[in-house]
Parts: structure tokens; C-alpha cells; sequence
């Protein structure tokens, strides 16, 4: 019997000690199913948004793969992206002028998101409220320069899913996948970002206010779980620019 006050070995050993784990897969699977170690003190929501993205890294992966295995292996001649995503100034046109717009406004709300974050753990609703809506207003602008450049290419260039009168016709069908996919996924954040932005400015997030993406109790946990969704959607951005419009 031990003395009031004073703990027994056995509750002064790490949690890592007391639980004991099998050996081999069934312990992995043990250990993670039950959330022994694996995730320890991390939020769920942050948990499945890395299984989430690491799932839409595969995906990306294997879009930008099959781009690069088409180009390399087709016969028919590949449209110059330089002559094709160029816009025309007073006369002039301008190689990747607009894409070169689109990944720098991307790139900009990703510095916003940033800072959102921050001031989100500092529990300033009013800056944090505010940069998300700047975050917001970048990815829409970026969504609608897309759709400025996917217009042009359709009307204007006569550029289809199905063909391509400027030369090979997976040009046309690589494109809209990969930007289209691209582009649902940044306007799926857009709204997300309003979302939480609202419940920022009510105040939800600090009173735990019943409701979609509301979290703890005076925590902005869901800040810093959209905000690695929208770092994830810029960077695969830079993957896009590097190997589509570069290449």
C-alpha cells in the first residue's frame, strides 16, 4: 500500500513504458488505431488532412507523370507553350505573362495563409479574419485568370479536350485534366477560406459555437488545418508551372 501523495512507480512511468505494443505489423496497426503514440496530442482534423494530401500527392503525381511520359513518347509535334499561354500587349505578345501573374498571386496568398496562422494562435480575430479574406480574394483571382486562359485557348486558339489544330492532341487533353483539377481544388479552398473567415469574425472559434469546422473551445486549430491545405494546393502549383508551362 502506498503512502497519500505519493505516486507508485508505475504512474511515474512515461506513457510509452506503461502500454505495452506488439512486435511486427500487428503493432503498427495497433499502435495506430488506437492512437497510443503515433498521434499523440496531434488533433484528428490535422491528422487526416496529412493522410488527405498525402493521398492527392499520389494523384497529382500520377497526372504530371503520364503529362511527362505523353510528351516524351508522342510523334506529333508539341505546341510551344511560350507562343500559346502569351498575351498580346499593345501590339506585342508577351510569353507566359499571364501565368507568370496567376503563380505570383498564388504564391502571395500562401505568405497571407501564413499570416493568418499566426495571428490565429495569437487569438487576434480581427487580423486573422482579415487575412483569410485576402487569401480568399487571391485564390479567386487566380481561379479567374484560369478561366481568363482556358476561354482564350478554347474560342480563340480552337485548343479542345478532345483535339488540338496547333499539334499533338494530348496537348489539349493533359492540359484542361491538370489545370482543371488544379484549379477545383483552389476553388474548393476559396470557399472553405470564407467559411472559416466568417466563423473567425463571430467569434465561434473562441466560444466553441455548434456548427461546421467550429474545433475546440478557444483553439484556432481549423486556421492551421486549411492553412496546410492551401500551402499544399501553391506548391503543387509550382509543380504545374515547372513542368507544363516551362517545359
Amino acid at each position: 500500500m502506498t503512502q497519500p501523495g505519493r505516486a507508485t512507480t508505475e504512474e511515474t512511468q512515461p506513457l510509452a513504458e506503461t502500454l505495452p505494443l506488439a512486435e511486427g505489423v500487428q503493432g503498427i496497426v495497433a499502435d495506430w488505431s488506437s492512437d497510443q503514440r503515433a498521434f499523440k496530442n496531434v488533433p484528428w482534423g490535422k491528422a487526416m488532412m496529412w493522410i488527405f494530401l498525402l493521398s492527392d500527392t499520389f494523384i497529382f503525381s500520377s497526372f504530371l507523370i503520364s503529362y511527362m511520359t505523353v510528351r516524351a513518347s508522342t510523334t506529333v509535334p508539341w505546341p510551344n507553350p511560350s507562343e500559346i499561354f502569351g498575351l498580346t500587349l499593345w501590339g506585342h505578345k508577351v510569353p507566359l505573362l499571364l501565368i507568370a501573374i496567376m503563380t505570383f498571386t498564388l504564391i502571395s496568398s500562401s505568405g497571407t495563409m501564413a499570416m493568418a496562422v499566426n495571428f490565429g494562435y495569437r487569438k487576434d480575430r480581427a487580423k486573422t479574419f482579415v487575412l483569410l479574406l485576402i487569401t480568399a480574394a487571391l485564390g479567386a483571382s487566380f481561379v479567374g485568370m484560369q478561366a481568363f486562359e482556358w476561354t482564350h485557348l478554347i474560342l480563340d486558339e480552337g485548343i479542345r479536350p478532345w483535339g488540338n489544330p496547333m499539334g499533338a492532341a494530348q496537348f489539349g487533353a493533359s492540359f484542361f485534366m491538370i489545370t482543371g483539377f488544379h484549379g477545383t481544388h483552389v476553388s474548393i479552398g476559396v470557399i472553405f477560406l470564407i467559411i472559416v473567415a466568417i466563423k473567425v469574425l463571430r467569434g465561434d472559434l473562441d466560444h466553441m459555437r455548434p456548427g461546421f469546422l467550429t474545433g475546440r473551445k478557444g483553439n484556432y486549430e481549423i486556421v492551421e488545418t486549411l492553412g496546410l491545405y492551401w500551402h499544399f494546393v501553391d506548391l503543387v502549383w509550382v509543380f504545374i508551372f515547372a513542368v507544363f508551362y516551362l517545359w
